[in-house]
Formats: structure tokens, C-alpha cells, sequence
């Protein structure tokens, strides 16, 4: 299984070109889950209680809340507009992690999706092995956060 992890040594080479791939869906793949610390967080930055926020951002699937998916929005993130981050500030820890995420740095996934999705492979600056283990670090807590907190329908 080891022989499968990219190779991130010697770091790897990422800077967000702005391009909005990653804040777009593809169906489930493409949900924003959210975890308590991310609702609180944009509950924070939208004034808006816990309650209100779910209601107006918010869906629940399979029991994870994640951002709200519009038919309109085309599977584009309800906060992204004009390939932007309307919310970059408060973005949710799976938004600030891409794409070092545990699931991503497998070599088959990384060389046939993330790096040819994401424009910001292989550019900008070199980011550190201990940055890199760091955010998986968080993605892992947050996933496991999300896990955790599952609405799980009454019996």
C-alpha cells in the first residue's frame, strides 16, 4: 500500500491559480462537508446563528451537513463567484486543506485527477514536507470530526 503514496519528500510544488475546479461538483465527490468548527466559523463571519446559517447554506445528505447544492449554480459552490472565493476567509477546513487531502495523495489519484484538475500542481511555491503532513493532519481531525457528527435519523 505504501508503494501506492506519492512521494512528497522533497515537497511539492502548489499555488492556487484561481481557476474555481475545485469549487465545483461532481455529484457527491463534489460536496462541501461541514464540520462544527466550519459552522461555527461561518456562523461567526455571517452574523448569523448556528440555525439560521444551516437553514439558509446548508443541506443534509446521508445525515453530513455540507453546503447547499443549486440546480442553478450548475454544481458550482455557493460561494464561489467569478472563479473566486466569495468567502476565502472563513472557507471550510476541506477548502483550506485541497488538495492535500489523505485520499488525494495516492499516486493513481494525484496523476490522473488532482493534478490535471488543479492548475496549481506543480506551480508557485514549494510546499515543505511538514506543511504538507500538517494539512493531512487536518484533513484526517476534520474528516473525523464530520464522521462524528452525523445526523443519524430517530428510530
Amino acid at each position: 500500500m505504501q508503494d501506492n503514496l506519492i512521494n512528497f519528500k522533497n515537497g511539492i510544488r502548489f499555488e492556487c491559480q484561481g481557476s474555481g475546479k475545485c469549487c465545483v461538483s461532481r455529484d457527491s465527490y463534489g460536496f462541501v462537508y461541514l464540520s462544527k468548527i466550519d459552522l461555527q466559523r461561518f456562523s461567526k463571519y455571517f452574523k448569523l446563528s448556528l440555525k439560521a446559517f444551516k437553514k439558509k447554506y446548508c443541506q443534509i445528505t446521508d445525515g453530513f451537513i455540507h453546503l447547499t447544492e443549486k440546480e442553478e449554480l450548475k454544481g458550482n459552490c455557493v460561494f464561489l463567484k467569478d472563479k473566486m472565493c466569495t468567502v476565502y476567509k472563513s472557507r471550510p477546513s476541506q477548502c483550506r486543506t485541497w488538495p492535500f487531502w489523505n485520499e488525494n495523495m495516492n499516486s493513481k489519484v494525484w496523476n490522473k485527477d488532482i493534478s490535471v484538475n488543479c492548475p496549481g500542481v506543480g506551480k508557485g511555491k514549494l510546499i515543505s514536507q511538514n506543511k504538507i503532513i500538517k494539512l493531512l493532519k487536518e484533513d484526517l481531525n476534520n474528516e473525523k470530526s464530520i464522521l462524528e457528527n452525523r445526523i443519524t435519523p430517530l428510530k
